[in-house]
């Protein structure tokens, strides 16, 4: 799968966290201002640039930005040490979402994290492993997480919610030190505002044989990059260090859009932190 934002989406994305404008950002990296229009565009560059320079005004890591550029990506993670989560990627005009499921391999109790656009797949997936849809974890309430929300409470009308909307229902708004067991795995959740004023990562643990942690965090972090900072480009990155980069290294970070990634991978690459 690849990389939710390429290396000019990120410098973008920086640039407009900082308000420097597209003339500041080219002088400081060497380039023309077309030049610089173009890297944003599609991502790669015709000529060296001032990874130093550009990186201290837009806020990026300079070294991590320049392995970007050079076509870092991610290591897949061995799902094998996570049982059982599966990632679900569907499409509309253009854009990709993930939506994840995850279940309990004794009992089947399963766990629905985001809906993405199209609830066929998940329904394909409950089917063929005889499991039962006990919750429903929203990320966050922007359209492309929650478009087949509808089809899948139709299908499943006793499924628990779970959600930081403002204007849920008091049962089915998470609390902060609840936990909520699926079979033998634990889920807890932490608030990860900042691309949403409802974002919340939730955070799942007692995989078997040890399993390390794994982590449904929305928008707040992409491999790579990070999610717009609609409500605050300032808390988002605050929220990413104390909410998720304090799990441990090896816990597995499901974003909601691009590949899977790890804590340890994305404190060493992400340009970003």
């Amino acid at each position: 799968m690849n990389l939710e934002d390429h290396a000019g989406d990120v410098v973008r994305k920086a640039r407009l966290s900082v308000n420097a404008s597209p003339e500041a950002a080219a002088q400081a990296a060497s380039l023309s201002v077309a030049e610089l229009s173009d890297f944003e565009s599609n991502g790669t560059l015709a000529k060296a640039i001032n990874y130093a320079a550009l990186g201290k005004l837009v806020q990026l890591d300079a070294g991590k930005l320049e392995g970007l550029v050079k076509g870092w990506q991610p290591t897949p993670p061995d799902l094998g040490q996570w049982r059982e989560i599966r990632q679900i990627t569907t499409e509309s005009e253009g854009m990709t979402v993930n939506a994840y499921v995850v279940w309990d391999e004794v009992n089947r109790e399963a766990a629905l994290f985001d809906t993405g656009f199209d609830a066929a797949p998940i329904f394909a997936l409950i089917e063929e492993n005889s499991l039962q849809l006990k919750h429903i974890f929203l990320t966050h309430g922007h359209s492309d997480h929650v478009a087949a929300l509808g089809a899948i409470r139709e299908k499943y009308p006793k499924v628990r919610m779970h959600s930081d909307l403002k204007g849920t229902p008091p049962e089915h708004r998470n609390r902060r030190n609840d936990f909520i067991m699926l079979g033998s795995l634990r889920i807890s959740n932490r608030e990860t505002p900042g691309h949403s004023e409802d974002g919340v990562t939730y955070v799942i643990g007692n995989f078997p044989e040890d399993g390390p942690f794994a982590a449904i965090v929305g928008d707040a972090i992409f491999a790579g990059s990070m999610g717009r900072g609609n409500q605050s480009w300032d808390l988002a990155k605050q929220k990413v260090r104390e909410s998720i980069f304090n799990l441990p290294a090896e816990t597995l970070l499901c974003p909601g859009h691009g590949p899977l990634t790890t804590i340890a991978q994305e404190k060493a690459h992400n340009p970003f932190f």
